[in-house]
């Protein structure tokens, strides 16, 4: 049996390869600023539009796209005023927008629990060629923001104040990478499911960090590792008849589990050689760990 004798087989296959590369490149600016839970968050807010898009009978996946950005520009705009009632607003934002998105499917024609679970978890069947149409184009937007800016992302992420006084617009990046994340979320959505597309955008970064260092090489190596692991587990669930959003979430961690076991003898390595490099006499530095946070040594 050929995977790709089967036209929705091949559609998933396109969408999970969008995904793959898509969910890590936005993750690795999230992870940098301390905001790997943003996905997750922006999954609960997009409920709202998956209901309404079945409510009015438009396509789900617009919808959600375009409620998950007001959901992103809200939060951004609760982080930058607030202040110590900020986790609270944030929380009833989130858990009030998944409430919302299974009332709204609820009482939307033809609305089951079937429909809510495909949108939540993922589902091969459902991906329409509407939706791939939608994904490909959501997915150019989020490449072309996480490379053609790929710099100036960089310094916000790791030092917003270094940032503001070289002259950046800073606000504007990190709306831009509120945004982008709302994006990702629905890009990935009909393959991953709203409730595990945050572990795509954080598991290959952490993954990556493992064996790279410096920001190029940890962007280069997630993306990889998130193209690997929405195919392999895509094909898992067609052969195996299993979710695929779990097996790719599952895939992607025990990627991370791997490269941490062989990450420990190469920062041995590394060690070693460095302490046989240093003149003899010479004080004794710390050695960082081969896992620390990308972007640790300059290589944007």
């Amino acid at each position: 049996m050929d995977i790709l004798d089967y036209a929705f087989m091949q559609r998933a296959l396109l969408a999970a390869v969008l995904v793959g590369i898509t969910a890590p490149a936005i993750g690795i600016y999230l992870v940098q600023r301390r905001q790997a839970l943003l996905g997750d968050g922006i999954g609960h807010v997009a409920m709202t539009g998956v209901g309404l898009g079945f409510l009015l009978n438009s396509s789900p996946v617009w919808m959600a796209t375009v409620v998950s950005v007001l959901g992103a520009v809200l939060m951004e705009l609760i982080r930058w005023y607030g202040r110590t009632r900020g986790d609270i607003a944030l929380s009833m934002l989130f858990y009030g927008g998944m409430a919302g998105g299974v009332m709204l499917i609820s009482l939307a024609p033809g609305g089951s629990n079937a429909n809510l679970m495909s949108y939540l978890f993922g589902s091969l069947s459902t991906v329409s060629p509407s939706d791939v149409t939608a994904i490909c184009l959501l997915a150019g937007f989020v490449v072309l923001v996480t490379l053609g800016l790929r710099r100036q992302l960089f310094a916000v992420s790791q030092d917003e104040e270094f940032a503001r006084v070289t002259g950046l617009p800073v606000r504007a990046l990190n709306l831009l990478t509120a945004v982008t994340a709302a994006v990702t979320v629905t890009v990935a959505m009909r393959v991953v499911g709203l409730l595990l597309v945050s572990a795509l955008m954080v598991v290959p970064v952490a993954a990556a960090q493992q064996l790279t260092r410096s920001f190029a090489a940890t962007f280069a190596l997630a993306v990889a590792i998130g193209v690997t692991v929405t195919i392999g587990g895509t094909a898992t669930s067609f052969y195996r008849d299993v979710p695929p959003g779990a097996t790719i979430v599952l895939l992607a961690i025990a990627a991370f589990l791997a490269l941490t076991v062989l990450a420990a003898p190469l920062a041995r390595r590394r060690a070693r050689a460095a302490d046989e490099a240093r003149p003899a006499g010479e004080a004794t530095e710390c050695v960082i760990p081969a896992g620390r946070a990308a972007g640790d040594e300059v290589g944007v």
